[in-house]
């Protein structure tokens, strides 16, 4: 008898005890961007119990996963989780606490991970059973986080090494605790954001500080600056346009009485839309130019980083249709996620794929928003995500074979 979607979240749900575990041990034991050696070695064990399914180690960097199972022939999805944690150091007192100094899962990483372990075991059993026909990777992909020296993270790695050559969809979730459980976010289109980061160094000659006027002062020069650069959104973006440009660092001088001759100034700058993108950058310029109206000089530098979260709605409309079959009486929540950035926008660039938000808000007195140190989720999300995904993967290859 074939499986049907009611037996997926029977079959998920069963899963719950064997997710939980695995979630609290990538929870107790977090590593950064670039350094997930155990938590790959792990998972890769994780993925070789399961009957049929191919495991390759390193694949475009030395901690990155990728599990397959085919059937030989016909379509090729593929799904996606994140591995790593930030540095942060946990405050949360639960026995899964960190064990590891200044460093958490803050993001939901870890709930992702087990997330991607469930429906690799899931559909696994399907092929086994001989229900499935195609082909279903499993992309556990490092340094979501933070970029490397290179300036680049995880997703462009695999992707370099041609984890999505074949691939005719990729899907990914993500942990938004600032939703109860029981609610999805689904959204066509660019959801989230362009990420690019700045550094700029304004120059003037410095000087005594009883005598400025015998010099030129960066850190004066700076103010008009200043509210240039804050007024870019307000007045040169269109109000209908998503966009911020946030200065996060400005550091100069040494000494109270010495007019600095450089001031460092660091931000980033966020958007949707590739012109909205190129509008900031030219603004941004156009901003630090005024310096030198004032006898000063500058020199920018513009680093792109992850490029807009983009949608795609045929996979949207599956993803939509599943929850609502799944979970008729749960929240269907259809707005962008917000301006923070993603890398998995660079897998969506080059296949059409999508990413939806599930809520997994905790529900007590104590604030537990990402990236923060009191970040923890309802674990009851574990097998609503892992039904959500696999039944998208049962759906999509008995509809494209």
């Amino acid at each position: 008898m074939a499986t049907t979607y009611n037996d997926i979240q029977t079959k998920a749900q069963a899963m719950f005890g064997q997710i939980s575990a695995w979630r609290q041990h990538f929870h107790k034991w977090p590593e950064l961007s670039f350094q997930e050696v155990e938590t790959s070695r792990f998972i890769a064990e994780a993925l070789e119990k399961i009957p049929g399914m191919h495991v390759e180690s390193g694949v475009g960097y030395p901690t990155a996963i990728l599990g397959t199972i085919s059937s030989g022939s016909g379509p090729v999805i593929a799904i996606r989780a994140d591995m790593d944690a930030l540095p942060i150091q946990e405050a949360n007192a639960c026995h899964y606490r960190s064990e590891h100094e200044g460093v958490m899962h803050a993001c939901g990483h870890d709930a992702h991970s087990a997330i991607g372990l469930g429906v690799a075991s899931l559909i696994g059993n399907l092929f086994q059973n001989g229900e499935l026909e195609g082909t279903v990777k499993f992309l556990f992909q490092p340094a979501e986080e933070k970029a490397d020296e290179h300036g680049s993270t995880g997703a462009p790695y695999m992707i370099r090494k041609g984890v999505l050559n074949d691939v005719d969809r990729v899907l990914a979730l993500h942990m938004s605790p600032e939703d109860q459980v029981g609610s999805v976010k689904v959204h066509d289109g660019y959801s989230m954001a362009n990420v690019d980061v700045f550094e700029a160094t304004v120059r003037g000659s410095g000087g005594h500080g009883a005598y400025p006027h015998l010099g030129e002062d960066p850190i004066w020069m700076l103010g008009p600056v200043l509210q240039a650069l804050h007024g870019i959104v307000a007045r040169r973006v269109s109000p209908l346009d998503s966009a911020v440009v946030s200065v996060g660092s400005i550091q100069s001088g040494s000494a109270g009485n010495v007019i600095p001759s450089e001031v460092h100034v660091k931000g980033t700058m966020r958007s949707y839309h590739p012109d909205v993108r190129e509008l900031l950058h030219k603004e941004l310029d156009k901003a630090f130019s005024l310096v030198r109206s004032l006898d000063g000089d500058y020199q920018l530098a513009i680093k792109p980083e992850d490029p807009a979260l983009y949608n795609d709605q045929d996979v949207n409309r599956m993803i939509r249709e599943t929850f609502k079959d799944l979970y008729p009486d749960f929240e269907l929540l259809d707005r962008p996620f917000g301006l923070g950035g993603e890398d998995f926008a660079h897998m969506t660039q080059i296949v059409p794929g999508a990413m939806f938000f599930l809520g997994c808000a905790v529900g007590d007195e104590q604030s537990r928003d990402l990236h923060t140190p009191h970040f923890d989720i309802d674990e009851n999300v574990l097998p609503i995500g892992v039904s959500i995904l696999a039944e998208n993967v049962r759906r999509f290859l008995a509809e494209k074979k």
